[in-house]
């Protein structure tokens, strides 16, 4: 699995209305077949900093993802409502694994 996390600095201006902003964009990715999840939180620190957690399946789906006509017009318009490129974490791994510490009686 290819797992990526991103933090997105939003220009104050356009931070409530990201969501809406990135609707497309979101929507078309997690309907790739090969996309594990593809979704947004809002920073509890920065308002204005949207952090994305996305997952595909393996390096196929990945390049599928930046091949996809959705993510190429992302890249050209989304910047224009970010105050600075995105911060990313980019890795492979095998998957979930339960946190132990916060393990729940029977599972």
């Amino acid at each position: 699995m290819i797992f990526i996390t991103a933090k997105f600095p939003v220009k104050p201006e356009h931070a409530d209305a990201w969501p809406e902003i990135s609707r497309d964009f979101t929507e078309k990715t997690n309907a790739e077949e090969g996309c594990l999840f593809f979704e947004w939180s809002r920073s509890l620190a920065d308002p204005n900093t949207y952090v994305l957690i996305e997952a595909f399946r393996d390096d196929e789906a990945g390049g599928a993802h930046v091949q996809s006509e959705h993510f190429k017009r992302a890249t050209a318009e989304l910047p224009t409502y970010l105050a600075r490129t995105p911060d990313i974490v980019n890795v492979k791994v095998d998957g979930w694994s339960k946190l132990g510490e916060l393990a729940v009686e029977g599972e």
